[in-house]
């Protein structure tokens, strides 16, 4: 990546313990990107991996010259990953996606191009290739955190999506805020618009969540979400003299 260049798209990637994942991840990533026409940056976030991913990017990034690499020093969790990449790229429109092969990098096209009308286009899981027991309980979760925050979105947790860099200036930074992204988005004013996105089975490695880990973190913060939103300050100037 030439330094002097002006990067249009960065495409921001969490990644822990997905080694066996990255060598596919990452060339069919840049087959997506390159034909856009759009000067680009992948930017893998190295959460803390212990299983060598780190190793396979830094390999990877001599033959991909718009790879970059954040190695954070421990493992902080999705949102941290994700904030920490948000952060350091370079472009005004965004891209995030898991790095477990189960997002396909064939649907940012198609979330970019709703970027001309809305300022986030977040991907809709609607075909999940999951186990039974995680579809259930994420059709749970979405359920109570609609009710709860007088939402409507289908897929809250979806890590697939492509948004306008300023969506997410001044927005409250917590762990577990990459769930409630789109309303912390919309109670700023900006469009949001869900899209339907593939989903694949996991191929290698184990997920990273489950039940036991989310349910009640979770809850919390989605009362914290609610409270922000009811209390949130909203006015109109009339006039000024």
């Amino acid at each position: 990546m030439n330094p002097a260049e002006t990067i249009e798209i960065s495409v921001v990637v969490p990644v822990f313990n997905e080694a066996e994942n990255l060598p596919i991840l990452i060339p069919r990533l840049a087959k997506v990107l390159e034909p856009l026409g759009l000067s680009y940056e992948m930017i893998f976030v190295d959460d803390g991996s212990l299983d060598g991913s780190r190793s396979i990017l830094k390999e990877m990034a001599s033959r991909y010259p718009s790879l970059r690499i954040i190695g954070l020093k421990k493992n902080r969790g999705l949102s941290t990953a994700l904030i920490a990449g948000i952060r350091e790229a370079l472009a005004e429109r965004i891209v995030t996606l898991d790095s477990d092969l189960q997002n396909d990098p064939e649907d940012i096209p198609k979330l970019l191009e709703y970027l001309n009308q809305y300022d986030m286009a977040t991907g809709w899981r609607h075909k999940r290739n999951d186990p039974w027991l995680k579809r259930v309980s994420s059709r749970i979760a979405n359920a109570i955190r609609n009710h709860l925050s007088g939402e409507t979105i289908k897929d809250s947790a979806c890590t697939l999506r492509a948004f306008k860099k300023e969506c997410l200036k001044d927005l409250p930074v917590f762990n577990g805020m990459h769930r409630f992204l789109p309303t912390l988005v919309k109670m700023r004013g900006y469009q949001v618009i869900e899209v339907p996105v593939s989903h694949h089975p996991r191929r290698f490695g184990k997920s990273n969540y489950n039940i036991r880990n989310r349910i009640g973190r979770s809850f919390i913060d989605l009362l914290a979400v609610k409270w922000m939103k009811h209390r949130q300050i909203q006015y109109e100037i009339e006039e000024r003299i």
